[in-house]
C-alpha cells in the first residue's frame, strides 16, 4: 500500500516538535537581566541583534512549528486508544500557542524599542505600562498550554502506539518550561529562568522520540490505513 498524503504530512509534522524544542532552548538559554534591579544591563540585552534574532526564531518560527507539530500529533492520536484526549489536548494547546503570539510579538519587537529608547536617554520609558488585558491573555495562554500539553501527555501514555515514557518526558517538560520557567520567571525576575531551556531540551528529546516512533509506525501499511480512515 502506498503512503497516504495524510500519513505523509503527519510524519513530517511530528518532526516539527523536536525542532521547536531546540529553537526555544536556544532562545531562552541566556536569561535576560532583571529589569527592576539592572535596567542598564536589561536595556543592552534586549536591544541587541542576538536578542531579536533569537526571539524571531523562538516566537515566530517556533510557534509555527509547534502548531504544525501539535496538529500532526493530534491527528496521529485520533486513531489511537486515546482519541478524545489527543484531540482535546491538540485544541487546547494550539489555542494557548495562538494566544501566546500576542505577548510574543511585544517581547520580540516592542521590548527592543523600549531598551533602545532607555539607552538613548529616555528613562521614563521604563515606566511604560501595557493594558491589564495583556496579563489576562498571557495567563490564559499559559493555562491552556499547560492543560493541553498535559492531556497530550496522558494521550501519548494511553495511545498504545507511541512510547509511554515519551509522554512522561513531555509532561515533565511542560511543567518545567511553563510553570517552573515561564510562570515563575514572570512572578519573580520578570525574565526567563534557567529552568526554561531545561524544559525546552526535554521537549526536544520527547518530541524526537515521538516523531521517530510515529515515523516508523506510519510507514507500516496497516497503521497507514488506520490514519487514512481516521482522517475521513
Amino acid at each position: 500500500m502506498k503512503q497516504t498524503p495524510t500519513a505523509g504530512w503527519i510524519r513530517v509534522g511530528l518532526f516539527a516538535l523536536p525542532v521547536y524544542g531546540l529553537l526555544i532552548a536556544c532562545s531562552t538559554l541566556k536569561p535576560q537581566p532583571d529589569q527592576a534591579t539592572d535596567a542598564e544591563g536589561w536595556a543592552h540585552f534586549v536591544s541587541s541583534t542576538s536578542y531579536l534574532v533569537s526571539h524571531v526564531l523562538g516566537n515566530v518560527l517556533g510557534t509555527a512549528l509547534v502548531i504544525f507539530g501539535t496538529f500532526a500529533l493530534g491527528a496521529f492520536l485520533a486513531s489511537s486508544r486515546a482519541p478524545r484526549l489527543g484531540l482535546w489536548g491538540m485544541v487546547l494547546s494550539i489555542t494557548g500557542y495562538v494566544l501566546f503570539t500576542i505577548p510574543g510579538v511585544i517581547s520580540t519587537f516592542a521590548t527592543p524599542a523600549i531598551g533602545a529608547a532607555y539607552l538613548a536617554g529616555n528613562r521614563e520609558v521604563m515606566s511604560l505600562q501595557f493594558s491589564p488585558i495583556l496579563t489576562v491573555i498571557t495567563l490564559l495562554a499559559l493555562l491552556l498550554a499547560v492543560i493541553g500539553n498535559g492531556l497530550l501527555s496522558v494521550a501519548i501514555w494511553r495511545s498504545g502506539s507511541l512510547p509511554r515514557w515519551a509522554g512522561v518526558i513531555w509532561a515533565a517538560a511542560t511543567l518545567i518550561f511553563y510553570v517552573l520557567g515561564f510562570a515563575l520567571g514572570m512572578a519573580t525576575t520578570g525574565a526567563s529562568l534557567p529552568t526554561q531551556p531545561i524544559g525546552a531540551a526535554l521537549m526536544a528529546i520527547a518530541g524526537a522520540w515521538i516523531a521517530w516512533a510515529g515515523y516508523r509506525l506510519l510507514g507500516d501499511p496497516a497503521r497507514n490505513a488506520d490514519v487514512a480512515v481516521a482522517s475521513v
